[in-house]
């Protein structure tokens, strides 16, 4: 459940408020936390320039990284944009307060909404000075966590700033040319140095993007830290029944969007051989879904490919586990939780050779890379895989499943609530 108060800010009429709402936004005396062997609880803020219900990696995990901090006796705070307009906002949720800032409409994108600096910089200021957090957690170095971290820089407050984006993932929605976008690509990644430069300690997905932004943006140290999945959730319980699908079927997860390459897939499973059969399930919306399903119906797929837009945990879940393979064409990823959670659900996996996706990949063991952009390549790793038999596609889904235990949740929170109480460095913590 979501309760939402309107926030004041200097110059605007008081909004009504009830007292529960106020009550319960006063109350932020820190206390202990019995559950962790009598420590002080921390009052946590959380700076996230994407939040539920925005779909993205970093939405999610910035959500799981709040429930867990929550479940362990903390208090949780998160700083994001207003999802519609409005003036700024406070929702009690279960589990953090969520402060929302007045948002605009991103000019080239369907629907992220960005927040200006001479309105979100002093409204953090002001969050800030209310809050007193014990420690900041950042999680980009774009509005709000720049806002975030020079507001913590300024009160001397714990910052903690983790990485989840690429620069170059702004590219498709930058109506400039490529000369042009390669400076601001540059300029994104000097200004990470800078700004999360700041923080006490840097952290990124996997080891690979933790060595790009030490050679891209300067950093002298940044710490591998998983996003770390809850593995159990996503297996097959011993009561369990599942619908296998009517073909052999490909899943794919994510946003629909022009990084993702969904189309390559697309096209993939129409050069595999017809009498294979193989079907894929696409699950998830973005602004290339129009073009997407225009692709399908041009090439003949309408019977063969799924548009499923958006589903909830649950029906994901089983979409993970009744799918036979599971492939993520995408060049962006930093780790790809949804990659993750295939794995975790025992299935086998198509990658695209690119930045992080190898990392999760033995080939021939637990599932196959692919040449990125190159439909054929994809459409010959998915009949190499579909000609197994189930037996060993079984096999290769139980080491997915071990690979994706490594990834440990608990083990990813408990490394954030030790640099949370003053740690520098973790070792040992990203498989």
């Amino acid at each position: 459940m979501v309760n939402a108060v309107p926030v004041d800010a200097p110059g605007e009429e008081p909004a009504e408020t009830s007292s529960e709402a106020t009550s319960e936004k006063t109350q932020t005396t820190p206390g202990t936390n019995p559950g962790n062997h009598g420590e002080p609880k921390l009052r946590i803020l959380i700076a996230a320039d994407t939040y539920p219900p925005d779909v993205n990696g970093a939405a999610v995990f910035s959500h799981r990284l709040a429930k867990s901090m929550a479940a362990r006796g903390h208090e949780v705070h998160i700083a994001a944009a207003r999802t519609s307009r409005g003036p700024d906002m406070v929702e009690h949720t279960d589990e953090a307060t969520v402060h929302r800032f007045r948002s605009f409409k991103a000019p080239t994108h369907e629907y992220i909404r960005l927040c200006l600096p001479w309105l979100v910089e002093p409204a953090m200021r002001r969050l800030m000075d209310e809050l007193q957090p014990d420690v900041v957690h950042v999680q980009c170095h774009y509005m709000i966590g720049k806002a975030a971290i020079d507001a913590a820089a300024e009160r001397g407050v714990r910052t903690i700033a983790t990485n989840h984006f690429m620069p170059e993932n702004l590219d498709p929605f930058l109506p400039f040319p490529d000369w042009f976008r390669r400076i601001v690509a540059k300029n994104s990644w000097r200004d990470m140095g800078k700004l999360m430069g700041k923080a006490a300690v840097v952290t990124t997905p996997t080891p690979l993007a933790a060595r790009t932004m030490m050679q891209r943006a300067g950093f002298e140290k940044v710490l591998p830290l998983s996003n770390g999945i809850d593995v159990d959730y996503y297996r097959l319980g011993p009561d369990e029944v599942l619908t296998p699908p009517a073909r052999p079927t490909v899943l794919f997860v994510g946003r629909l969007a022009v990084e993702k390459n969904v189309d390559v897939l697309i096209e993939a499973i129409a050069k595999t051989d017809p009498a294979l059969g193989i079907g894929l399930d696409i699950v998830g919306d973005g602004e290339q879904r129009a073009g997407l399903a225009a692709q399908i119906q041009q090439l003949g797929l309408g019977d063969r490919v799924r548009m499923r837009g958006h589903v909830d945990e649950d029906a994901l879940r089983r979409a993970y586990l009744e799918a036979d393979v599971f492939c993520q064409p995408g060049t962006a990823e930093l780790q790809s939780l949804v990659s993750l959670e295939a794995m975790s659900a025992g299935t086998p996996v198509v990658l695209a050779d690119a930045l992080a996706l190898p990392h999760l990949v033995e080939e021939g063991v637990n599932g196959y890379l692919f040449e990125p952009g190159n439909s054929a390549h994809l459409a010959a790793r998915l009949e190499q895989l579909f000609t197994l038999s189930p037996e060993q596609r079984t096999r290769m889904g139980e080491r997915s499943q071990e690979r994706a235990g490594r990834h440990s949740l608990k083990t990813t929170m408990d490394a954030f609530e030790k640099l949370y109480r003053g740690a520098d460095w973790i070792e040992g913590r990203t498989p």
